[in-house]
């Protein structure tokens, strides 16, 4: 596999790196934190990728081929599900925020402090 993939990953985490430091929106800045758990989660599964690779299943009599690790795709389940949880608690807090304050910018939450 080229290095392409690996540097779209990469390219990836730091436009949700650029929402996360640059914009001033709640959503947005939880819309990067999304996109880096993603370009990781991709990444993950690119380090277990193997041209022309198969399941890690045989049956009586095949002879071995190259499998794919089965490992990082597992790993990657577990954290899109973690991820899931933390985003609606992040959204929820976010929703919050909005009742309280009527703003989404956090320049405005930090000037009302009360």
């Amino acid at each position: 596999m080229s290095m392409v993939v690996y540097f779209l990953a990469f390219l990836l985490l730091l436009i949700g790196l650029y929402s996360i430091v640059i914009k001033k929106n709640l959503l947005k800045i939880v819309l990067g934190l999304v996109i880096i758990e993603y370009a990781l989660n991709l990444f993950i599964v690119l380090i277990g990728y193997k041209n022309d690779g198969h399941a890690p299943v045989m049956e009586a009599g095949e002879s071995a081929w190259i499998f794919v690790d089965p490992l990082p795709q597992a790993l990657v389940l577990t954290a899109i599900v973690i991820g899931l949880a933390t985003l609606v608690l992040i959204i929820s807090i976010c929703v919050r925020l909005y009742e309280k304050y009527g703003t989404m910018d956090i320049t405005d939450i930090r000037k009302l402090r009360g």
